[in-house]
């Protein structure tokens, strides 16, 4: 007689529908033994027999044992989680027999698992999930969804099933930092709440300077001959390595400084201001810059003159 037992360590939802893929070899002296009449048994102990086993598949949840294939579908399964289960095939006859069951867990798998592309690049993020039975396929959902997505349902050679969200997008800027994130919802019977796993990634996309503009200091109107701050900002990934300020005159353009910040004096002949911001992907300006001045003026009192008077003397 062959018994042999293992453990069996499983991740599952109280209520949820799961599989075990399995499978399983035997010596050849064994196969003879191996027909309609095999049975797989489960329990939370290692002690045990067909007659106390806790879960007993029937036909239709078991694959075909003659063919070595022990794969186990649960439905509204009882296994509780964090629980240690074993599994025992026990023929009528001599062959008992037992196998090691790889791990399932629920949780989505995004590939890339990381994303660090250049603005423009066509990107095409897959999202993978256990589906352990095909009548209850997960719902698989893209937040926020960038662009179209295909889904597929298939079978992997080792008989378990996966759930497959493709999505397809350019990259751009308004990408960069914001995470994106691919959901697996797995239903449960008996009005119990789904299952939720959640697996998420942050793009990482590079691209030349955006919204670059000028700020003043002080704003508003100033005074003749005073100096101003001018700063220039912008988006961009990698930063920005250097700022140039120009002077607009008609169609004629002069470079009068760097750095992101800069000084001029204001003067009554107006003038135009504009930045440049440069990083190892490109080059972009702002809009021109017209800064207002004021003219100081200086308010003299008037005076009236008075009329002399000619007094004029009578005789007496």
């Amino acid at each position: 007689m062959l018994m042999i037992i293992m453990l069996i360590s499983l991740i599952v939802s109280l209520g949820s529908c799961v599989t075990i893929p399995c499978s399983f070899d035997v010596e050849s002296r064994f196969e003879k033994y191996l027909d309609h009449t095999c049975k797989a048994y489960w329990s939370d102990s290692p002690s045990f027999t067909s007659g106390n086993a806790k879960v007993k598949p029937t036909k239709d949840m078991t694959g075909d044992l003659t063919k070595k294939d022990c794969t186990t579908t649960f439905n509204n399964t009882r296994l509780l989680p964090g629980k240690k289960y074993y599994l025992r095939l026990e023929c009528k006859n001599d062959l008992k027999y037992t196998f090691k069951q790889a791990t399932v867990a629920p949780s989505p798998t995004l590939t890339p698992s990381t994303l660090e592309v250049k603005e423009g690049t066509s990107v095409s993020l897959t999202c993978s999930a256990p589906a352990p039975c095909w009548s209850h396929p997960p719902a698989l959902t893209w937040i926020p969804n960038r662009g179209q997505s295909q889904e597929t349902l298939q079978e992997n050679q080792d008989k378990t099933k996966v759930k497959t969200s493709v999505m397809n997008f350019t990259a751009s800027h308004l990408h960069h930092g914001n995470k994106i994130s691919c959901t697996a919802v797995y239903q449960k019977n008996r009005g119990s709440p789904d299952v939720t796993a959640e697996t998420s990634l942050t793009p990482d996309i590079s691209y030349s300077p955006k919204n670059v503009t000028v700020s003043v200091s002080p704003s508003g109107p100033v005074p003749e001959n005073s100096n101003v701050s001018l700063t220039c900002s912008s988006n961009a990934n990698p930063a920005v390595r250097n700022y140039t300020w120009y002077r607009a005159d008609g169609d004629q353009e002069a470079l009068i400084g760097t750095g992101q910040s800069f000084i001029v004096t204001v003067s009554k002949v107006k003038s135009t201001f504009f930045c440049k911001a440069t990083n190892a992907l490109g080059c972009e300006r702002s809009r021109n810059l017209q800064i207002d001045f004021q003219c100081i003026r200086i308010k003299t009192s008037q005076f009236q003159s008075v009329p002399l008077v000619q007094y004029q003397r009578t005789a007496m």
